[in-house]
């Protein structure tokens, strides 16, 4: 299907061929047939796309100093590589459109293939051919509501947030500063809503197209206050709604003004926000922010899990917003057709950026029209690069996240034995763009596509943890040899299922990876060699000074990520089992009592025992400060003590000698598990992890949370 994305780093804009994205639980795919490019979200963020380095870095500052504390932990050259990466991943523009349902997910049943809906949401509904889009952003069109119209869903969306929160009465006087979309659709509402329209603009033709769309007077900046005096009979108007973009403070200067006492002023452009406090205290006025589409926005358990709010206590969500714009549509209250300027179909919609940046024509609304060519449109797989011979080792990657481009392709890509034949990701900009860089053969959505290909023997699964164990048990049962980001699974039933499978499949030659690769280090190696002749189980300590993940992240919820314990507390209790040869059977966990985070399951203590009589503890903080290194492990038997900070600096004391293995940079064994993942495929030697100790550790991490829930120890 072909999609408008911009490159980050270099600022190019184009229409490319790319797969279309997958369908998910809980959302639709959507053949668009018209979407609209926003004028002022989508100008800014091509600008500043266009921008220099310098310039990127000044409009993210808070980003530079995550960058530079990078920099002092993995060196100059790993995370500048990393920045690079970041910034060459492209990104999708876009975010309202209107088109037909061709496939619904499971827990979108309100919705058949057919319908005529419309889309709203960044990174949902973009300029492409097909978009998925979870159901609470998307809603069915009225019968008199045509295709065109319905692609200003989201910004009519907008539009009526903002009207809500000025809260407007029958017979109310109020303004509107800014008539370019946002304003032009406020105006119309606002006359629906029986109130009288002052607009304002730096626009002749803003302020005539205003005129004829229903506002009472319209005026210039400079002479708006003094307009305003008349208009609101010398009261001053009951509110200023604020649509404008710029990053001048003069709109909210103006709006203290000429508002009466106790008037509202509500925000809802992008527009600087330095409150002169003299007018706003002795007017008392009540300042306003309106949240882009209405209640629910930027809600991961609305937007994406679809959790709805009850209609009883928060009667307009963005949802509700969207259907009540469609719904004045359709009985000609908001009139959308004066308000489009341009129209491009999508083959020339970069014609369309170029004009809106260059300045040189004027424009208001512009539409990006589709040819509704279902089969091209969702074709799952895209050849990027000619064939070339299979290597010993022909890869296909299942997910592609920052984890996986960063610490793992890099040296999957510099062994001459590994060929990397596709790449798959949910998304298909992603995936075309990761190809192309990768010069794989093929970029898809669609993971059945890497398993049904027999020139692929091995693969890659980064995808996030609720998958992992379907696709670990699919990849074994279409025989290939899997790597899969730790965990390898979320559940006992999951875990259970592809012992099943592997049993078999192991017999038969087929290997099975966890990436625990703390086990692989040079320090790991060091400290296995150290103890290696000890008499005495192994007393162990490891801290991890996590750091905060919102609980909103994926990660910390239970069903997507498995929560910090089974997603990344794996590691350290693989850590430990490499350490002491011999696995968990029992396992403790206590968390704080409270957290102000509200999250505590990443404030704990896990203990461990393990089959040699071997006691270990984890100590799992996301409350401490940022200076202090991540990890940190002690070990003790035999009169011999190890400590490794961060996996740069290991220090071991026996008798009256200390040694110190250093190492340049953070090596957490990232090359060496590839190296280890290569060398069983290829010369089918058995994995150093069997799949009791991987086993064991899951177990340990599940029945660790489970712990923490009822206060008890568990046998593993």
């Amino acid at each position: 299907m072909k999609q408008v994305i911009q490159n980050f780093r270099s600022g190019i804009l184009k229409v490319d061929d790319v797969p279309p994205p997958a369908l998910r639980e809980g959302g639709l795919l959507v053949l668009n047939h018209v979407s609209l490019i926003s004028p002022g979200t989508e100008k800014s963020t091509v600008q500043v796309a266009q921008k220099s380095l310098l310039g990127k870095a000044m409009e993210r500052p808070e980003m530079v100093k995550k960058v530079m504390t990078a920099i002092q932990k993995d060196g100059l050259k790993d995370t500048l590589k990393r920045v690079f990466e970041r910034l060459d991943t492209p990104a999708a523009l876009g975010y309202s459109c209107a088109g037909t349902v061709v496939a619904v997910g499971a827990d979108a049943s309100q919705f058949s293939v057919g319908d005529r809906v419309a889309c709203a949401g960044q990174n949902y509904a973009s300029h492409a051919e097909v978009v998925y889009v979870p159901k609470h952003l998307c809603v069915k069109l009225p019968a008199t509501v045509e295709l065109d119209d319905a692609a200003c869903v989201t910004l009519g969306a907008i539009a009526l947030q903002g009207v809500r929160q000025a809260e407007p009465r029958l017979g109310d006087r109020i303004a509107v500063i800014g008539l370019g979309l946002l304003g032009q659709l406020t105006v119309q509402m606002l006359k629906a809503a029986g109130c009288r329209v002052l607009g304002s603009d730096l626009d002749s033709a803003k302020l005539d197209l205003a005129r004829r769309l229903g506002a009472d007077e319209a005026s210039g900046p400079s002479e708006l206050i003094e307009k305003a005096a008349g208009f609101s009979e010398g009261h001053g108007v009951d509110a200023v709604i604020i649509t404008a973009s710029t990053k001048d403070n003069s709109p909210v200067e103006i709006a203290g003004a000429i508002a009466r006492k106790k008037g509202k002023v509500v925000v809802v452009g992008a527009v600087g926000m330095n409150l002169p406090r003299e007018p706003y205290y002795k007017k008392e006025l009540d300042f306003k922010l309106s949240m882009s589409y209405g209640p629910g926005r930027y809600d991961i358990a609305y937007e994406e899990k679809g959790q709805d709010y009850p209609y009883g206590y928060v009667r307009w969500t963005e949802n509700r917003n969207m259907s009540a714009f469609l719904d004045l549509v359709g009985q000609g209250k908001v009139q959308l057709k004066p308000l489009i300027t341009h129209r491009f179909e999508i083959d020339r919609a970069d014609e369309a950026y170029r004009m809106m940046t260059e300045g040189r024509t004027s424009y208001l609304g512009m539409l990006i029209t589709y040819p509704l060519n279902h089969q091209q449109a969702l074709r799952t797989s895209i050849d990027v690069a000619p064939s070339k011979p299979s290597g010993q080792v022909t890869l296909g990657l299942i997910g592609a996240g920052n984890h996986v481009k960063d610490m793992l392709l890099p040296q999957l890509q510099s062994l001459s034995s590994v060929s990397i034949r596709a790449v798959c990701t949910a998304s298909g900009i992603n995936a075309k763009a990761l190809a192309e860089k990768l010069q794989s053969g093929y970029c898809t959505s669609d993971y059945h596509e890497i398993l049904r290909d027999p020139a692929i023997n091995t693969v890659l699964i980064g995808t996030r943890h609720d998958t992992h164990g379907l696709l670990v048990v699919k990849a074994l049962e279409a025989d290939k040899h899997v790597f899969v980001e730790k965990p390898l699974c979320l559940t006992e039933e999951e875990l259970d299922a592809i012992r099943a499978v592997y049993q078999d499949k192991a017999a038969k030659g087929l290997r099975l990876i966890v990436g625990f690769n703390r086990r692989f280090s040079p320090h790991a190696e060091k400290a296995r060699t150290f103890f290696s002749r000890r008499e005495n189980p192994l007393v162990m300590l490891y801290r991890i000074n996590a750091g905060k993940i919102p609980a909103e992240h994926w990660i910390q919820d239970p069903i997507v990520g498995g929560g910090r314990l089974i997603g990344e507390a794996c590691h350290f209790v693989d850590y430990m089992q490499s350490l002491c040869g011999a696995r968990p059977t029992s396992v403790f966990a206590q968390r704080v009592g409270r957290q102000t985070s509200g999250m505590t399951d990443d404030q704990c203590v896990i203990t461990l025992t393990f089959t040699d009589g071997s006691v270990g503890s984890v100590i799992y903080t996301a409350g401490g400060n940022s200076l202090l290194a991540k990890e940190r492990f002690e070990a003790h038997a035999d009169g011999k003590s190890l400590i490794m900070d961060d996996f740069q600096e290991t220090q071991l004391y026996s008798g009256s000698q200390r040694e110190v293995f250093k190492t340049l940079k953070r090596d957490k064994g990232f090359n060496a598990e590839i190296n280890h993942l290569v060398q069983a495929v290829e010369q089918g030697s058995p994995s150093v992890m069997s799949f009791d100790d991987m086993a064991a550790v899951t177990r340990a991490c599940l029945f660790a949370v489970r712990s923490l829930q009822s206060g008890s120890a568990y046998d593993i």
